[in-house]
């Protein structure tokens, strides 16, 4: 029916209507270059933030920066650049090393991380494999997801570069168990296979302790021992799609659903599988995104309502209690990635935030990162160097472009102490100064 009634609305009228909604905040073309964070980027974007009520029984973990601390960051586009000249989708990035490995479509392709060089690229050959989800590294073995359900396997080697070894699961891992009927399980209405193969897209992969996570469009979680590349274990972990996987040193798995559920599973001590020991519960729109911290007490989640939830763990235990949400972002959350003391973010929105944790456990958006032209599917980053707190992030967006950005924040702390007047009978009087003082946030 407003399809309808615009057809009858006058030309002008429907002029008026368009030029009386209020702009964006956020302009994709303002951060190409390089500047310090501004004072009306640093407030009016973080108080447009907190209105941004998503998920009103969560609480807020974000705060405006008081007058106690203030924060300068500076940021720069170093690098900026295609993958292919028909511009493909950006699906996956991942720095092993000094490289980065940036997906688009079916191929790898690989870059020198610091001068952004293409060195290589392999699985260019092979579209029938369908587009890479995800890349994951463990020894001198790489890791790609695909489309089609398989897993590839690659080495590096000196004579004919990245050669790949196998697909997941093995031909011998596959004749080892075929025979047998109770192997099989049912995966549509007319439709078997073997339980150590996926079923449909391999979203994710996560490796940890020389074991490998993938989780499929299937609902399923698979893990396998990269040793010998036989699949150990399969659980229906979901009731829809699953979309991320994130492991911690201990070797607790958590698994991000479009059933809205983030599932936590641990293998006790006197078991050989893993079992299910909590479901989180809290989000209203498909999880696409997980991230831990660096000691995993902490876990990220990105869903399509648009917040970030920040779960922390009881005590000692396996389970997680939702702390409160950071909210900001317009659009749903693509990709989350954590880097010391740093969470990135990147949205439909086509924006990237850069959220660091205060003492208090409240959260700061430092900046916002734009630039891309469509969504921010993929984010990397490390950290340069512990002293002087520059972080390069790269990021991939669906308009095919790579981005490779360098952060250095400052934090400039305002003291205050009493002196007295020489004046006689002059009372204690508050004085303000500022030590600029050049540090890691």
């Amino acid at each position: 029916m407003r399809i309808i009634s615009r057809l009858f609305e006058s030309e002008d009228s429907y002029r008026r209507k368009r030029t009386q909604k209020s702009p964006k905040h956020l302009d994709s073309t303002d951060s190409a270059t390089s500047s310090p964070l501004s004072e009306a980027t640093g407030s009016s974007s973080l108080h447009s933030s907190l209105s941004l009520q998503t998920l009103p029984s969560v609480p807020s973990l974000q705060k405006i920066p008081s007058e106690t601390f203030a924060v300068t960051v500076s940021h720069s586009v170093t690098s900026s650049f295609k993958l292919r000249e028909r511009s493909l989708p950006v699906t996956c990035l991942a720095v092993n090393g000094g490289y980065l490995f940036a997906v688009s479509g079916h191929e790898v392709s690989i870059y020198d991380r610091d001068m952004c060089a293409h060195l290589d690229s392999f699985n260019g050959h092979d579209p029938f494999s369908g587009s890479v989800k995800s890349v994951g590294f463990s020894g001198d073995k790489i890791f790609t997801a695909h489309q089609d359900g398989k897993i590839g396997v690659w080495k590096l080697t000196a004579k004919n570069g990245y050669k790949q070894l196998t697909t997941l699961p093995t031909l011998n891992d596959r004749l080892r168990r075929f025979a047998l009927p109770k192997n099989y399980v049912q995966v549509r209405r007319h439709r078997k296979c073997l339980w150590i193969e996926h079923a449909d897209a391999v979203s994710a992969l996560a490796v940890n302790n020389g074991f490998i996570y993938s989780v499929s469009w299937d609902k399923t979680l698979k893990i396998w021992r990269a040793s010998d590349l036989r699949c150990k274990e399969s659980i229906k972990a979901h009731d829809d799609a699953v979309n991320a996987v994130a492991v911690s040193a201990n070797g607790t798995v958590y698994t991000g659903s479009a059933d809205r559920r983030i599932r936590v599973w641990a293998k006790p001590a006197d078991s050989k599988r893993h079992e299910l020991v909590a479901t989180l519960e809290k989000h209203k729109s498909a999880v696409n995104a997980l991230a831990l911290n660096d000691d995993g007490s902490v876990l990220f989640s990105g869903s399509c309502d648009r917040s970030i939830l920040v779960w922390e763990r009881e005590d000692s235990s396996n389970y997680m209690t939702v702390r409160g949400a950071l909210r900001g972002h317009d659009k749903a959350i693509l990709s989350l990635f954590n880097v010391s003391d740093l969470l990135l973010s990147g949205s439909a929105d086509r924006t990237v935030r850069i959220w660091r944790r205060g003492i208090d456990g409240s959260y700061s958006c430092l900046e916002i990162l734009s630039g891309h032209t469509k969504p921010v599917k993929s984010l990397a980053a490390v950290k340069d160097s512990e002293s002087d707190g520059v972080v390069s992030i790269v990021s991939g967006s669906l308009d095919g472009e790579v981005k490779c950005w360098k952060k250095k924040t400052w934090k400039i702390l305002q003291k205050t102490w009493k002196t007295r007047q020489i004046k006689q009978g002059a009372t204690y009087e508050n004085r303000t100064k500022m030590d600029h003082i050049n540090c890691n946030l």
